[in-house]
């Protein structure tokens, strides 16, 4: 059996612990290593290029701690980066894109709401996905500029917060949508205040835990020997580590204590 590794996450901001969690859940004994891209944020409005450029640097940090398996929690940064990072770095890369099937699969109404970034939204990848799923069912697209740094903050229950909501789910509701997707990994943190604004009737789909199963199926068959680590999780951002911290534990429910990254990966 070789050696432990380890599994590397990151994402624009905080937002991917939403995905750590069911990581987490699905690997106790496994080292996991967080990279909070804060200094960053959000990568909704900047160029693909940029946020490649960010990713390749971020997976080299995480290669370098020991990382073997890489998710990246992050629509946007899926949508720019994944296909470079599977050329350069020959290890297990997990991305994120929109749950639309399973979205279309549970619509009873025939209309289904993404609510995403704007890159997410105007990437190639996620055009695929309206391609393939979009003769099935109406598929409403609603970017939400504001959401991510709201969670960055920690203001989850601000009153600006849930004029965010309301704004950007008004137009789904009012064309029928019976179905709404959390097409950014920062946004599961705001389900419970989304469900407040659009009440009970409607379903609300995150991939988080599907991308914990996917990684657990990549590490089977791609890394058999593969030994257990110690069941440690460490925090790194590359914005303040402070706020960091602050932020990182009230979502992450535990003390998560953020590390600067080193001075290059910044």
């Amino acid at each position: 059996m070789s050696s432990p590794g380890a599994i590397g996450v990151f994402d624009s901001g905080v937002g991917g612990l939403s995905v750590l969690q069911h990581i987490r859940k699905t690997f106790p004994h496994e080292r996991l290593i967080y990279v909070a891209d804060s200094g960053h944020v959000p990568y909704g409005d900047k160029t693909p290029a940029y946020i490649e450029q960010r990713s390749h640097t971020l997976t080299r940090f995480l290669v370098g701690q020991g990382a073997d398996a890489i998710v990246i929690a992050c629509n946007t940064a899926t949508a720019a980066a994944v296909a470079s990072l599977r050329d350069t770095f020959s290890i297990p890369i997990i991305g994120m894109e929109p749950a639309v099937k399973p979205a279309v699969a549970a619509s009873k109404s025939g209309v289904v709401g993404v609510l995403a970034t704007v890159g997410t939204l105007e990437s190639a990848r996620f055009a695929a996905l309206l391609e393939r799923y979009g003769d099935e069912v109406e598929i409403i697209t609603q970017g939400c500029p504001g959401l991510v740094e709201q969670v960055e903050k920690g203001e989850l229950d601000s009153a600006h917060t849930r004029a965010l909501l309301e704004r950007y789910t008004a137009p789904l509701l009012a064309r029928g949508a019976d179905t709404l997707i959390l097409g950014c990994t920062h946004y599961p943190f705001l389900a419970a205040q989304i469900r407040d604004v659009i009440g009970a009737n409607i379903m609300l789909i995150d991939t988080g835990e599907a991308v914990a199963r996917q990684l657990q199926r990549r590490i089977h068959s791609e890394l058999p020997q593969r030994a257990s680590g110690d069941g440690t999780t460490r925090f790194f951002t590359s914005g303040d580590a402070t706020a960091a911290t602050r932020i990182m534990s009230a979502l992450w429910g535990d003390t998560a204590t953020a590390q600067t990254l080193p001075h290059e990966f910044l």
